[in-house]
This record gives C-alpha cells, sequence and structure tokens, in this order.
C-alpha cells in the first residue's frame, strides 16, 4: 500500500487507510453476499442508461435496475485505473460519488486518491474500489466485464435495487449499511 501514503503523517495515515481498505473489502463481501439473494452476478447481460443514471441486469424471467455511479474503470490491457472523475466518456452527474472520494481524500491529505490515472493490476484496481465503497458508503457494488483485455472494465457503486418480474410485480430490495 505503499502508493496509499498520505502527506504529513505517513505512518498514521497509511494506518487510516488501511483500515478503510480492509473496511471496504468486507463491505464488498457483504454486499455481494446479499445481493445474491436476487441475483447479482449471475445475470446474462446487464447495462447502462448514462442520461438516468440507471444500472440494469437483465433476466429471463425478471429484470433488475439500480441507481448508479461509475467509480472508475480498470484497463486490464494497459493495467490502469482511471476515475470516473477524470474519465471524459463518463457523464458529470454519473461521476458524483467518484468525485467524492476524490474531495474526501483531499480533506484528509491522501494525494494518492486524487491523482486521475494510477497504474494498476487486478489487485489495485480493487483496492481503489474497496476504498470507493467504504468512502460512500454504499449499498451495492458491481464490477461490469469487458468482452477481451483490451476493453475497460467499469466498477461501479448502486442503491437499492427494483425487481420486476415478467408478470409485472416490483419489489425492492435495499440494504442499510451501516
Amino acid at each position: 500500500m505503499r502508493f496509499l501514503r498520505r502527506t504529513g503523517r505517513p505512518d498514521q495515515a497509511s494506518a487510516d487507510l488501511s483500515t478503510l481498505l480492509l473496511q471496504g473489502e468486507d463491505m464488498i463481501g457483504q454486499l455481494a453476499e446479499a445481493h445474491l439473494a436476487w441475483g447479482l452476478g449471475s445475470a446474462p447481460r446487464w447495462a447502462l442508461d448514462p442520461t438516468n443514471c440507471l444500472l440494469t441486469w437483465y433476466f429471463p424471467d425478471r429484470t433488475a435496475s439500480a441507481q448508479a455511479q461509475i467509480i472508475g474503470t480498470w484497463l486490464p490491457a494497459s493495467t490502469t485505473w482511471l476515475w470516473a472523475w477524470a474519465n471524459n466518456s463518463v457523464p458529470p452527474e454519473l461521476a458524483r460519488d467518484s468525485r467524492a472520494v476524490r474531495d474526501w481524500a483531499e480533506e484528509h491529505g491522501h494525494a494518492s486518491l486524487t491523482v486521475p490515472r494510477v497504474e494498476a493490476d487486478n489487485e489495485k484496481a480493487a483496492t481503489m474500489a474497496a476504498l470507493a465503497v467504504r468512502i460512500t458508503g454504499a449499498t451495492g457494488f458491481f464490477r461490469g466485464a469487458g468482452e477481451s483485455d483490451a476493453d475497460p472494465v467499469p466498477v461501479f457503486i448502486f442503491g437499492p435495487v427494483t425487481i420486476v418480474t415478467r408478470d409485472g410485480r416490483t419489489s425492492v430490495f435495499e440494504i442499510e449499511v451501516s
């Protein structure tokens, strides 16, 4: 975690971010387990409506959708992480929570989290995502997938999920994070 050192008191800053990272990783695990109830990770297809910030998963018998934010994108081919706030192809309304992470990092002296693009293997991209989940208090986490290593992998956080069955029944799946 050398890249996450804070200016000023590096030992304390490292401990602070280490704690946040562990909490974020734990949150992602708990969120993933909870969202299995409606099928997160098993939908044959998903899509993002950037105009409405709506992430939708398509199942044979239902759809599930949630208001979402893009935290960043991981580019496996170039091994880089790009924060959504710095990505010109991400509309500002979809990068609001990414900007909140940057603002938090600026306030707390963590300059490494304010750099638009960083070298990142899969593990470091997961670190950035876990920190973002913890800092924002997200109640949902989804990592999209590209068709090849050349495709960017978008990382989303999302809120309550509305499930609509083929026969029109609607329910809402919501998690409270404390």
